[in-house]
Order: C-alpha cells, then structure tokens, then sequence
C-alpha cells in the first residue's frame, strides 16, 4: 500500500507539486511549479532528492515545458524542446534516472516524426505519467522482492534517505523495509543520520515514524560499535547509479557501510529499480561524482560551525565496488554475482 499522506511529487491539474524536503521534518510545503525552470531549481537546490524522484520530476519538468513551448511547426517545437531537454538533464551529474527520464522522454519526439505540437505535447504529457505510475510499481515491487532477504527480527541499517521521498511514492530501500514489517512487525531500523544533508535524520526517521516502524537514529560514526556488538543483521541502500559490473554510486558515506559490513559478515543489499543502472559505465570509476558548495559542511542552518574561511571538501556520493555488494534489489528480481551477467539479463525481461 502507497503512503499518500507523502506524495513528494504529483501533478495538481498542469502545475507540478514538489514536496520541500528542505524544510521537513518541521514542515511539510509543497513548491507550485508552473515552469520547467523552477522543476530544475528545485531538483539542484534539493528541494526534491533521490535518484528515483529526481528522474520522475525530470520527466515531469520535460512535459511541462512541452505544453509552454510556442511554435507553430513541430519542427520549431522539436528545437525548442532539444535544447530544455538538455537543460534538465545537467540538473544533477551523479544520478542516472534523470538521464534516463530525459531520454524516455525525448523518445516520444524521435518514435512520432508525422506528430503535430498538440500531439506531441499530449503524448509527451502522457509519457511523463508513465513513468511516474512506473516508480511506484517499481518500488512496490522491490519491496516484495527484498522483504524475502531480511531475516526474521531483522535489525536493518540503513543510509541516507531511500523511501517515498526518494520516489515517487513508497521507496526502494525503505520499501524492502515497509515489506519486510508488514509482514513481521518485529524488525526494528538503525537509520544513520547522513552528514552533511542529514537525510537519514530529517527523513528517514520522520518516514519510519510515520510508518510507525521502529526506529533509533544513530550517528554515521556509530556504524562500526553497533555492527561489532551484533546489534545489525542486514544493511540495505539505495542507489544512485550502478555501473553495468555492479559498482554503485549512493550518498557520501555508504562505501564507508559497506567495508564495515562486509567486516562483520553483514550482508550489504542494494535497491534500486533497473532506471538507475547504466549499462554504458563498465565500472564505477567512471561515475561522475557531484561536488556540492562547501558550506553544506562548514554550515548548518545558515550559521558557521567550524573556523571561517577552512577548506571543506563536500563530495555528494561515493562508489561502493561491487565486491561488498550481496545483492542488488530490482523490481524484476534480486541480482546475484556475478553482477555483469545478472544485469545482462535483467535488462532483458
């Protein structure tokens, strides 16, 4: 069952409504989008994150500026579109759904040469819904897939932030959690609090607690003690780009998980709908990595917590090799090594 009462992206007759998870968990505001532009805001000034709601709102922001483009050919259409195309793709480097979104999008307009504007803006429109009602059956179904993998009273860690506010609705590794309680209401969640954005605080705590999921929010410099005493079973993440060989992008500090997992003999899952691999990067060294502004680090809250004017590095995500990856959750199944392969032929069902 979808979580409605959170629903960070949706239509709201030709506006686009983007939940501000900046300003969550205090308050819960939607930004009104009439503009591509603003769409495009909101996603690099993360008023909406993760990879999965990010590709959607992408394909959302596409359609939104088909029905605002003037032209009276298609042809002019097509090189106004062209060029806003390219402009939601470069939104943000490191998530491979936006890309993704951009190109099923653009797809409409290549598969329908004979189209007029009405027509195409229509079928642009109708695209961009697609692939939102996708998200969610995606993540429904990675739930079911994942919940198998935890173990009975399972104590699950998870990083960042990877449930309905990362998706359209529901979520991919908060979505393996929701399965896995409703169907043993025993298991309880460590969720890391995510410097310097503070995802797993902010969100992830305020998901599960609406949920009513149990819940403790930990320090990120904890992982290691709790895993030493035995008080984690199974970690599972989400994911922001996987390479074709299973490497995989996520929020700054999931590399650091995945050794202390693989340390302690924790089984480390990712999950993440097939968007957000990219078949085309063989490994994950080829992974553009986001640099975001220093004062994320040196800033909280708009005031100075550390000496004015030090450097501060800000990597927005890090790779995890594939070789402390268990698995990797999509909706048409668990992917096993060798992850190549698996991949191979999980893009063919």
């Amino acid at each position: 069952m979808t979580q409605q009462w959170l629903p960070p992206i949706h239509w709201d007759g030709d506006t686009v409504a983007i939940l501000d998870q900046r300003l969550l968990p205090r308050k819960e505001v939607f930004l009104r989008c009439t503009k591509p532009q603003q769409v495009v805001n909101a996603i690099r000034n993360m008023a909406i994150r993760g990879a999965p709601a990010v590709g959607v709102a992408g394909a959302m922001a596409l359609a939104l500026g088909a029905q605002n483009i003037q032209a009276a050919d298609p042809q002019t259409f097509k090189r106004k579109f062209v060029r806003l195309c390219q402009q939601v793709k470069d939104a943000r480097p490191t998530g491979n759904n936006l890309g993704w979104a951009v190109e099923k999008i653009y797809s409409v307009v290549v598969e329908n040469p004979g189209s007029g504007v009405l027509e195409l803006q229509e079928l642009i429109r109708q695209k961009a819904d697609e692939i939102l009602s996708e998200d969610v059956a995606a993540n429904l179904a990675i739930g079911e897939h994942g919940k198998e993998l935890m173990p009975r009273g399972a104590r699950i860690l998870t990083y960042c932030n990877a449930g309905a506010l990362a998706t359209a609705d529901y979520g991919t590794a908060l979505g393996v959690i929701r399965a896995a309680h409703a169907s043993d209401p025993s298991i309880e969640v460590y969720t890391c609090e995510t410097r310097p954005f503070l995802q797993g605080s902010r969100l992830t705590a305020f998901e599960l607690m609406k949920a009513r999921i149990p819940v403790t929010l930990i320090t990120d410099n904890s992982v290691g003690t709790l895993m030493q005493q035995g008080k984690i079973s199974v970690v599972v993440v989400g994911a922001d780009r996987i390479a074709a060989n299973g490497d995989t992008a996520n929020k700054i500090g999931t590399y650091m998980v995945a050794v202390l997992a693989k340390t302690h003999h924790i089984p480390f899952y990712v999950a993440a709908p097939r968007s957000t691999i990219d078949p085309t990067l063989g490994e994950g060294r080829e992974i553009p990595i986001e640099q975001r502004d220093p004062k994320e680090v040196t800033h909280f809250n708009g005031k100075a917590v550390a000496p004015l004017k030090v450097p501060a590095l800000n990597p927005a995500f890090d790779v995890t090799p594939h070789k402390y990856i268990e698995g990797i959750i999509t909706e048409v199944g668990v992917l096993h090594k060798p992850f190549g392969k698996a991949i191979r032929k999980a893009f063919e069902m």
